[in-house]
């Protein structure tokens, strides 16, 4: 990268972002050292403007910042660091610096088709994830129908509680049932993309 640090006096901000949860975690400075040491070591670095030097995050307290990708922006004078922190980012103990958890939900999905996926290849004894494999897709595909039922019938007569109940199995199901298709959630992701209508 030829990045502009003459632009604001040798520094340049830096924004790190988590790579998992794409949360923003916090905003630092580099000069020219800096980044330098953060690319050699994979640790973001920063220099510190009070103190005049600089600093390793984490150093002290062990929350590291292990950078997954540096990209710059259009002028050359901001960088986007995507990291896995180690803990909390904050000084505060907070996740972020910005008071946010770092936190997504809805990324466990991901997660739950990452782990499914090392079933599929692992195949170990006494999993029920390894059985369903093992039965193939006409049992896979029937589960993802019995749980539709259920969530159907707890939808019209259950309880709440009941309905999240159902519609989990039927997510996890239908997750196997992709995997077993060389599919991810990902794929329906881009379906209901492209037929989004803002």
């Amino acid at each position: 990268m030829n990045l502009d640090f003459e632009k604001a006096g040798g520094l340049i901000p830096a924004i790190i972002q988590d790579d998992k949860t794409n949360k923003v975690l916090m905003l630092g400075f580099m000069n020219e050292e800096a980044y330098k040491q953060t690319i050699e070591t994979g640790k973001v670095t920063f220099f510190s403007r009070t103190r005049n030097c600089l600093w390793m995050k984490g150093e002290t307290s062990g929350n590291t910042l292990q950078v997954v990708q540096v990209m710059e922006d259009c002028d050359r004078d901001t960088l986007l660091i995507k990291a896995n922190p180690a803990g909390p980012v904050c000084h505060t103990g907070n996740d972020t610096c910005f008071g946010e958890k770092n936190a997504e939900d809805i990324l466990f999905l991901k997660q739950l088709q990452n782990f499914i996926e090392r079933r599929r290849q692992e195949m170990p004894e006494g999993s029920y994830t390894t059985s369903l494999f093992t039965k193939g897709v006409n049992r896979m595909a029937q589960k993802v129908g019995e749980e539709a039922v259920e969530t159907v019938i707890e939808a019209t007569n259950g309880t709440e509680e009941g309905f999240i109940y159902e519609s989990s199995d039927m997510i996890y199901h239908l997750i196997v049932l992709l995997t077993s298709k060389g599919l991810c959630i990902e794929d329906l992701c881009r379906e209901l993309m492209k037929r989004h209508k803002a």
